[in-house]
């Protein structure tokens, strides 16, 4: 589920309830004063929700997050920026979202990890054979899949391809976003498409090898490769 304004998150929406302005203000700056970076305050914490919340949802599900997880991932990112409002220079939100984000992302796949090892918890695909659900459930199985390749990539790797492939933003875009020279962007976009289609190919043939457990992952692999194109 993607989290939207009116989608009933209220357990945690409060944190960035607006505000009504207060009077006044800053006097405006002496002539020859040279302006620096303007930065976010706290009344700017609903708005920035609003425009973000699904984005940041999105990323942190595709750096690696379990979908049970990534409300959780999403409300941290949003905590963090709480708290580091007046460091966010306007019209750079989503960069230091994202950002936040790979950071969040990192430390809930550890502790994701950890609780499989000590719980012995799987979380492979759950086939269910109920009538009329069979889109359901490709859709189910291709966002597994998809999960399963990107699961295979190096961080930088997965990151510029999300945000390139999955997201469509431009490579110039991107690498303002993660301050890194474009070519860095371009060469790691390279490698992560060529790593993607391997290992999404390796991923096909052993379904296919097992035809049970693959019962309807034919179509769900076209869907999770298509992203990759």
């Amino acid at each position: 589920m993607i989290i939207t304004a009116a989608a009933g998150h209220g357990w945690w929406m409060g944190l960035f309830s607006r505000k009504e302005p207060t009077s006044g203000g800053s006097a405006p700056p002496a002539s020859g004063t040279r302006m620096g970076p303007i930065m976010l305050d706290p009344g700017d914490l609903a708005a920035l929700f609003d425009a973000n919340a699904d984005f940041v949802w999105r990323s942190v599900r595709r750096l690696g997050v379990p979908e049970a997880w990534a409300d959780d991932a999403t409300q941290q990112v949003f905590v963090i920026a709480q708290q580091k409002v007046t460091t966010i220079a306007a019209g750079h939100e989503r960069a230091f979202l994202f950002r936040v984000a790979i950071n969040v992302a990192s430390h809930v796949r550890r502790a994701a990890v950890r609780r499989r090892e000590v719980l012995g918890e799987d979380e492979g695909l759950l086939v269910d054979g109920a009538p009329g659900q069979d889109e359901a459930l490709d859709q189910m199985r291709a966002r597994a899949l998809l999960d399963e390749v990107l699961d295979t990539l190096d961080d930088d790797l997965r990151t510029v391809f999300v945000l390139c492939e999955l997201e469509e933003m431009t490579m110039a875009d991107v690498a303002v976003m993660l301050a890194v020279p474009s070519g860095t962007v371009a060469s790691r976009l390279r490698r992560a498409r060529v790593m993607f289609h391997e290992q999404a190919q390796r991923l096909r043939a052993r379904l296919e090898r097992t035809p049970v457990r693959a019962a309807g992952s034919a179509a769900s692999m076209r869907t999770a490769g298509e992203a990759g194109r």
